[in-house]
């Protein structure tokens, strides 16, 4: 039973997380060179996925109306104003290098506030599962989801650092990064039907 419930976790996270390793992959570029980024986005990433965890499972629990279904599309504006706000940093730079990386760091904060707002849709698939297989499965798709948030970040990892991925990145990330933030904050808001798109 429990490993079953094991496999299925697996197959589901992939299923709702595929997405993430772009957008990580971003991070990675964004915090090339800079001690600490891989904490700062495994931390992050860690963070924003316990709440996407915490919402599904209080709300598969019926303890009230923890997150109204329509609240979720909203979650979009988080990426779409850290993504303009990149954006915006980008613009304003100019050719002075040393400028230009004091202005790369990544966040904690950033990016949980990335994924949660990108786990909108996870938390709607979350739930349902949740309520049909139980308490006990339930706590092993947590444990076995928890597990591969850090497999989702060294896979990311891996792919920023790729050679010519990462000499792609390290060009383009200055437009690759708010562009797939605010895309992504787009898709969250007009596929969730946020302020009637």
């Amino acid at each position: 039973m429990t490993g079953v419930a094991a496999v299925q976790a697996l197959g589901l996270f992939v299923a709702t997380n595929i997405d993430d390793i772009i957008v990580l992959s971003l991070f990675f570029a964004r915090g090339a060179g800079e001690r600490g980024t891989t904490t700062r986005i495994l931390l992050g990433q860690y963070l924003g996925f316990a709440g996407i965890l915490l919402a599904a499972v209080v709300a598969s629990l019926g303890a009230g109306v923890v997150l109204p279904e329509e609240a979720i599309p909203y979650f979009g504006l988080i990426p779409l104003v850290l993504g303009l706000r990149a954006g915006w940093q980008a613009w304003r730079e100019d050719d002075d290098d040393d400028e230009l990386d004091a202005g790369k760091s990544v966040a904690v904060g950033t990016v949980a506030a990335v994924t949660f707002a990108n786990g909108g849709d996870n938390i709607g698939v979350y739930v349902p599962v949740f309520l049909n297989v139980g308490a006990a499965a339930t706590f092993v798709y947590c444990i076995v989801f928890l597990i591969l948030v850090a497999v989702l970040v060294a896979t990311a990892r891996f792919i920023a650092t790729r050679r010519g991925i990462a000499e792609i990145l390290e060009r383009w990330e200055h437009v690759l990064f708010p562009l797939v933030l605010v895309g992504l904050g787009l898709t969250i808001l007009i596929t969730g039907g946020a302020f009637g798109l």
